[in-house]
């Protein structure tokens, strides 16, 4: 049995983590924190919750004790810089659900975060988690990189392909689709319902922050070739939908390509091949990825969708935790949460 302080938990992924840890029959003890909420009880912040979990009261982040075996942060990039290096100095298993650790150049970080990185040795000491793709021989640090939603969308319908046929690859492009809810809490006029209501739109074109992530997963499988990645809104709370479409230079199997897939992800609890392109609702609430490969002649379009809050963010940190105790992946995810209705 172990002990879980949840930093960051009054945000959309803090409630998940709180509810997949309180459905964790390996988890005796959490404690939350949290700053503006701080003295709050988990209830008042999360009225839905009422009766669902022990009703918490919220601690000052200002205020982290070292007591507890695994700590989870569910905050802003450039926040867990704040708090990760003294709980690995103090030999704690650290799964932060930001992007302070997923990528491996400070310079590359800097760019893109517009952040000077204040820890960069440990982004050599840290595992990329993305869990389905990953098997548990990957799990040697006491860092774990939580992998951002798109890029788990994106890479896990990919990497099958370059790994494989890297050397084959002419180009791929992916165009992915989120909710709102991928922004956070925070108040944002473009985000309201008002301006969203029956409205897609692309944003952050050559210039969002999971670009270079995806980039370096790409790259550490072989993949050299251009790519593009456009992302978009939906008028949807929550959900990502990523489509990819990749051109080789020759004709491909329809059979085998699928095939492929199949055999790569035959051990994975949450990845589920689909034989059409998925539905995102298929998803929603749930920890899966589903993805459909299709082949013709020469180009391949996967489809791929999640849960963003969930698959995305804290299902895919509680997948993590399990893995680096080797114990059954599904623990404390396949219990049922309450959630806002994706449409």
């Amino acid at each position: 049995m172990i002990s879980v302080g949840i930093i960051g938990g009054s945000g959309y992924t803090g409630k998940y983590l709180i509810q997949f840890c309180r459905n964790h029959p390996m988890i005796e003890s959490i404690s939350i924190y949290g700053n503006t909420t701080a003295g709050k009880t988990v209830s008042q912040v999360f009225p839905e919750l009422l009766n669902q979990t022990e009703d918490y009261v919220i601690l000052d982040s200002k205020n982290i004790s070292f007591e507890h075996d695994v700590y989870f942060i569910a905050l802003p990039h450039g926040e867990a810089l704040n708090y990760v290096p003294a709980l690995i100095e103090n030999k704690k298993i650290v799964i932060d659900l930001g992007g302070d650790y997923r990528l491996d150049d400070v310079n590359v970080y800097a760019k893109w975060y517009k952040i000077n990185h204040s820890s960069p040795n440990l982004l050599q000491m840290k595992t990329y988690g993305l869990a389905d793709y990953f098997d548990n021989s990957e799990y040697q640090n006491s860092l774990i990189a939580n992998p951002g939603c798109y890029p788990t969308a994106s890479l896990l319908g990919l990497l099958p392909l370059t790994k494989n046929f890297h050397n084959r690859i002419i180009s791929a492009s992916t165009s992915a689709y989120s909710g709102t809810s991928g922004a956070g809490k925070s108040v944002n006029p473009t985000l309201s319902f008002s301006e969203m209501d029956g409205n897609v739109r692309a944003y952050n074109v050559n210039a969002h922050r999971h670009q270079p992530e995806i980039e370096q997963i790409l790259t550490k499988s072989g993949f050299t070739s251009p790519y593009s990645f456009t992302t978009h809104l939906l008028p949807i709370s929550t959900g990502i939908y990523a489509t990819t479409t990749v051109f080789m230079d020759s004709d491909m199997s329809k059979e085998n390509i699928p095939e492929l897939y199949k055999e790569h992800y035959a051990d994975s609890s949450f990845v589920r091949m689909r034989e059409t392109p998925p539905n995102l609702r298929w998803v929603v609430n749930t920890n899966f990825c589903d993805i459909n490969v299709n082949v013709n002649k020469n180009t391949v379009v996967i489809t791929s969708a999640i849960d963003n809050l969930i698959k995305g963010a804290s299902g895919q940190a509680v997948q993590n935790l399990n893995k680096i105790y080797n114990w059954d992946e599904t623990i404390g995810l396949l219990k049922g949460v309450k959630n806002v209705s994706v449409y």
